[in-house]
């Protein structure tokens, strides 16, 4: 990321809103800016596949598969930026779902994946299908299902102003497609 670039452009933004950079309490805001953005979109940096080899630490469960077993882990805290408005969709909650292969993922992994796909200029659904596919490859598994409910920045602070408006969007590939017990198992209880 160039961050003098953000910078620059910040303090270009500051001027057009009618703000005086230079006064005292936005003197150091383009640089607070700069670091922020360095931080909350450093998922750009890694494609997918980065992020599923990065965070694919993953454990043999061989006796898993034939039990029939199911991987779900719900409510990971996430936050992101619309790639429309560049507004925080936030308050959002992700839970995933996979059926193991022979191997299954360490726990904190499948929460380190959902944060590093959300730190990209993004969409809701785009991140479900991100989220999906790294842990597709990360745990060899073709059955993942992802629930993302959140809040959007962009419907509550602006336009319709909607405060109590939450998007849910739901993902789902291999036996997650057909299988409602396997989707019902995403939903919080």
């Amino acid at each position: 990321m160039d961050t003098k670039a953000v910078e620059y452009h910040v303090r270009g933004i500051l001027k057009a809103i009618g703000e005086d950079p230079d006064r005292e309490g936005l003197r150091e805001t383009p640089r607070r800016v700069a670091k922020m953005y360095e931080e909350v979109f450093e998922g750009t940096k890694y494609s997918n596949h980065e992020i599923a080899e990065m965070f694919g630490k993953t454990f043999a469960s061989d006796d898993m598969e034939q039990a029939g077993s199911v991987v779900v882990m719900r409510d990971i805290s996430v936050f992101s930026y619309c790639e429309h408005h560049m507004a925080l969709m936030y308050d959002m909650h992700v839970s995933v779902a996979y059926i193991p292969y022979g191997r299954v993922l360490g726990l904190s992994k499948i929460a380190r994946i959902c944060d590093m796909a959300a730190k990209r200029l993004q969409l809701q659904e785009r991140l479900g299908h991100d989220i999906a596919e790294i842990i597709s490859e990360a745990t060899g598994s073709p059955d993942v299902g992802v629930l993302i409910s959140g809040s959007h920045s962009c419907m509550t602070a602006r336009g319709i102003k909607n405060v109590s408006a939450r998007t849910v969007t739901k993902t789902f590939c291999g036996a997650f497609k057909t299988n409602t017990e396997l989707q019902n198992l995403l939903e919080e209880k």
